[in-house]
């Protein structure tokens, strides 16, 4: 590409160029360089390019560039472009960069994705908007609902089109696309162009232009490998020591459950850290990343949910806790530093029956890294994060208003839990309604008893559901108590149960299922006391 190469001559218009202006983004990437010409001129483009290769712009650009000039107007529920991704982190991230270059050309989006309620996604397609990104299986559900018609769409653009192979939505993007018009544009931008990919190429794109801006495993060539040979007891201090460092790291582990366990250890050592993996609400999940990308953590322990498509900026160290099982897991991983020219460096772990898996998992990526045994205090982490080593604090969750805790506990309970206390009773009011609505609830313990909540589960995410109602619903059936409130005549969530005790509030947060809270970061925080993407008195009661 030469240096000459601007936006404007590869057939932006100028409003755009504008807004890349103001954003700091003035030479083309080799990808975006390559491919906008064609893409703009309407032609089928199939485009790879590593992760970080800058094909978010390279799609966007000439799909909102074709949207204004072809001058028609947006429908009800039939938008006239479609962007298919598959996670909602990259739904909301191609959005957020959508954003400011739609409003400059006086174009609208949504985005549709599971784990939030569907009602405001439904509105917005009803009302009409140019462009929609969307995970395909909530994008399924809608058109099943016939919320939203696909036979006005324009231009279809697939993202990530591999790791969409790779989780197995394959089945649902052919159902989609083969509800868009034949005549449409297509565009198809990957990171690798395998076997099942070029199922999709022959299917659907017609005579598509490809255009492969670098190879599928080449390096970067500002991004340092090194792997780091380790025993059991050194794997955690040596993680802890490089996550102490001063700037923003990623950590990568290969379970739910591990990612969750390594958050909380870092936080217990000092060091603030949240989550990223699927068993989070989409709040927490947003909340998370929310504080990542404002430096409140430094530190994001994530499964490969976040290799793909999640965009931070200055992210200087990726450390693999757990090795990938394959080659390409790794370079998507590793392609969360290094980015758009950035320097960056990649740390894998690696223990003693490991040495043969790494080996032959750096070979297949095709690289070449720096293969040290190290212990905690070694001089070689200092190099890999350079800065004074910092132990905050854990960053805890405090509640915003007093009962908040009391509230979010109730949320959590279970649906039905056998207790001490006097007599026999049943509560039809639900524990997250008791948190939602704000409701009294004044408890006697002693003797043996039993109660049931209509609605509360260990852990409450209603926002998981596609179909969620409204958060005020969750309350609104009858609190009584037949043990007490209802003989008594006492106000809906008032009840006793006989025996000694006392009485509590549950402190009303308008949410359903928990209380509104505030992160701050506290030196005497453990891992106990953190849990990032669950409300705070999240353990079920016992």
């Amino acid at each position: 590409m030469s240096t000459d190469t601007t936006f404007a001559a590869l057939g932006v218009p100028s409003s755009l160029v504008a807004v890349l202006d103001d954003l700091g983004i003035t030479t083309p990437t080799p990808i975006q360089a390559a491919t906008l010409p064609d893409s703009v001129a309407g032609r089928d483009v199939l485009g790879r390019g590593r992760t970080g290769s800058g094909k978010t712009y390279a799609f966007l650009l000439p799909l909102l560039t074709r949207l204004s000039q072809s001058g028609r107007r947006p429908q009800a529920r039939r938008p006239r472009a479609l962007v298919l991704a598959p996670t909602r982190e990259l739904a909301t991230q191609i959005e957020a960069s959508m954003a400011p270059l739609a409003r400059a050309l006086g174009l609208s989006s949504q985005t549709v994705f599971g784990g939030v309620g569907q009602n405001p996604q439904v509105q917005g397609l009803r009302k009409g908007v140019d462009v929609v990104v969307a995970c395909p299986g909530r994008l399924e559900d809608l058109m099943q609902q016939g919320h939203v018609f696909l036979d006005a769409v324009e231009i279809t653009i697939l993202d990530e089109a591999d790791h969409m192979a790779d989780l197995g939505f394959l089945p649902g993007v052919r159902r989609i696309m083969d509800k868009t018009p034949r005549d449409g544009q297509r565009l198809l931008f990957s990171a690798t162009l395998d076997g099942a990919i070029n199922v999709l190429v022959k299917q659907f794109l017609t005579n598509p232009v490809t255009h492969q801006a670098d190879s599928a495993q080449s390096p970067v060539s500002t991004m340092s490998h090194h792997v780091l040979h380790v025993d059991n007891g050194a794997h955690l201090p040596v993680i802890v020591d490089l996550a102490a460092a001063p700037g923003r790291k990623v950590v990568f582990t290969r379970t739910k459950h591990r990612a969750k366990k390594l958050a909380k250890q870092l936080n217990a050592s000092g060091v603030p850290a949240v989550e990223l993996h699927g068993n989070l609400s989409q709040g927490a999940r947003t909340r998370n990343m929310d504080d990542f990308h404002s430096g409140r953590a430094q530190t994001l322990v994530a499964t490969d949910i976040a290799a793909r498509g999640i965009h931070v900026d200055d992210v200087a160290l990726v450390i693999h806790a757990d090795p990938p099982v394959e080659h390409k897991a790794y370079l998507h991983r590793s392609g969360r530093t290094a980015r758009a020219g950035n320097a960056g460096t990649v740390v894998t772990m690696m223990l003693d029956e490991q040495v043969r898996d790494v080996r032959d998992l750096t070979r297949k990526a095709g690289i070449r890294p720096t293969t040290t045994r190290v212990a905690p205090g070694h001089p070689l982490l200092e190099e890999l994060a350079p800065g004074e080593r910092s132990f905050a604090g854990a960053l805890v969750r405090e509640e915003a208003r007093p009962g908040a805790r009391a509230g979010a506990a109730a949320g959590e309970s279970s649906g039905r839990g056998r207790g001490r206390g006097r007599g026999r009773g049943r509560g039809a009011q639900s524990a997250e309604g008791a948190a939602a609505g704000g409701a009294r609830g004044t408890g006697r313990s002693g003797g043996r008893g039993r109660g049931r909540s209509g609605a509360g589960t260990s852990e409450s995410r209603p926002d998981s559901r596609p179909d969620s109602r409204p958060d005020s619903t969750a309350g609104s059936r009858s609190g009584a108590s037949r043990s007490g409130a209802r003989r008594s005549g006492a106000p809906s969530g008032q009840g006793r149960q006989g025996g000694q005790g006392g009485s509590g509030r549950s402190g009303g947060s308008g949410r359903r299922g928990g209380s509104t809270t505030v992160y701050s970061t506290s030196s005497g925080g453990s891992a106990a006391a953190f849990s990032a993407g669950t409300r705070a008195g999240s353990r079920r009661s016992r």
